[in-house]
């Protein structure tokens, strides 16, 4: 099943995409959902982030080549873990399909694009075994983990390097029976491949982290954890990137200077 977020007359509904329609429901895809009996075609909604997380979980360096990539650049953090530890982000920067990421006036650059896949929660888990953590996953959708370098460098948090409004897009749905383990990631800028990696050559995978993460905090319903990338692309204002897993679908967003952000879409929380 592939369920969607989408707008209407300013206010979130979920759906579930049914070809080129959407298929309104009263609930959601974490609770009770029933058909309304209405239907749109997909060019006609706005879709938003697929889910807007109580905790916005998001893994870092969690590919091989991203470290090696991340090594060559001086990140003296940037070494094999030795066990699945987590991050975050803010949710303030969760945008969705087709919003545009909004360059920062003052950022000194370079700002680099992150495709990532991501395990979406679908139910209030702790002290998860394996088979717990597997049966929590409601599904998968698609991150791109939008990083200013430089400010990564000089910050001592991530708090503006990762997390400034709209540098975190997300979507453009979750797809119930996706298998990231069996998937490829491949990320476009301007319609030119600059990335493409096995999506399950991950260190450590979603269980991993579920297990691990439940030990000492509750996951909720709606909850994401991102997966990290083995890939990131140089980005600026008038490209168009493009995020597509195979099994799950293409995440699209345009870059935009800062004198484009009254045009940007928002966070549609």
């Amino acid at each position: 099943m592939i369920w969607c977020r989408y707008q209407e007359n300013g206010t979130p509904r979920f759906g579930i995409v049914d070809g080129d329609s959407v298929v309104d429901v009263d609930g959601s895809p974490f609770d009770r959902a029933e058909p309304t009996g209405r239907r749109f075609g997909l060019d006609q909604v706005k879709l938003l982030p697929p889910s807007w997380p109580v905790t916005f979980f998001c893994v870092g360096l969690n590919y091989r080549g991203h470290i090696e990539h991340a090594k060559a650049r001086g990140n003296a953090v940037a070494k094999l873990p030795e066990r699945p530890e987590v991050g975050y982000r803010a949710n303030n920067a969760l945008i969705g399909h087709e919003d545009e990421i909004v360059v920062p006036q003052d950022l000194p650059g370079p700002l680099e694009a992150e495709p990532e896949v991501a395990a979406v929660i679908g139910r209030p888990i702790r002290n998860a075994s394996r088979a717990d953590a597997r049966r929590a996953i409601l599904g998968w959708t698609i991150g791109n983990d939008v990083s200013a370098r430089s400010w990564q460098q000089a910050d001592r948090t991530l708090w503006r390097a990762k997390n400034c409004d709209t540098f975190k897009p997300m979507g453009p749905w979750i797809v119930t029976d996706a298998d990231p383990e069996d998937a490829t990631t491949t990320m476009r800028v301007n319609g030119a491949n600059v990335s493409s990696f096995a999506t399950g050559e991950m260190i450590f995978d979603a269980i991993d982290y579920i297990v691990e993460i439940t030990k000492y905090i509750t996951m909720a319903p709606g909850d994401v954890l991102w997966m990290g990338a083995d890939g990131t692309a140089p980005i600026a204002p008038g490209d168009t990137v493009e995020i597509h897993v195979t099994g799950i679908g293409t995440l699209r967003n345009r870059v935009v200077g800062h004198n484009g952000f009254p045009s940007a879409k928002g966070n549609g929380k």
